[in-house]
């Protein structure tokens, strides 16, 4: 179990953007894998309006259920490790196992046993050191959807910021508001609802 602040910058790009990176890194297909995000809220969404996000992610050789939560910059992810037996019980409808997730659910005023899947996401991504920092190539699939996206991670907010917004500027790439993707995938799933 751990607790990481995590500051990022994202930008939605086009296909053509997206291929035009793709070749400027050189990535290759095996630079990529492959990753399935699913999301966990109350049937009303408390986590959502409290600009908080429940994941189980499958990792190479394991799974992570992360609980994101607004900081005053970045997100606090609280994680912990689970075997796939956990993860298939809690897909079914068990609840969430006890320990360092589950108490900041309670810390947030989330019964855990209210939480339900709503649905998934998968991400082919591909990662690249870059000034500090790392850049991440991402394109996902959700619904009828999919969609490019660029992130880059940092330790230092400012520092990172300033390379991000350079980083753009010089490939001309417009910068675009860019929700995260569990908002990106409640508005494509649900906006009919």
């Amino acid at each position: 179990m751990s607790q990481e602040l995590e500051i990022e910058f994202k930008n939605m790009l086009t296909a053509s953007e997206y291929d035009l990176l793709i070749n400027e890194f050189r990535l290759e297909e095996s630079d990529f894998f492959t990753q399935t995000n699913y999301y966990f809220d109350t049937a009303d969404f408390q986590l959502k309006a409290r600009l908080a996000a429940l994941r189980i992610r499958k990792r190479e050789l394991h799974y992570e259920l992360t609980l994101k939560t607004p900081e005053q910059i970045g997100l606090l992810e609280t994680t912990q490790v689970l075997a796939k037996e956990q993860v298939t019980a809690i897909l079914d409808g068990a609840n969430i196992p006890v320990g360092q997730v589950r108490d900041a659910l309670h810390t947030l005023g989330i019964d855990h046993q209210e939480l339900a899947m709503f649905g998934s996401l998968t991400t082919t991504r591909a990662e690249k050191d870059y000034k500090k920092g790392l850049l991440v190539f991402d394109k996902s699939f959700y619904g009828d959807t999919h969609d490019f996206e660029l992130e880059y991670e940092v330790a230092d907010f400012e520092k990172g910021k300033l390379v991000f917004n350079r980083f753009l500027e010089s490939r001309q790439i417009p910068q675009r508001p860019t929700k995260n993707k569990i908002l990106r995938f409640y508005e494509a799933i649900y906006r009919d609802k």
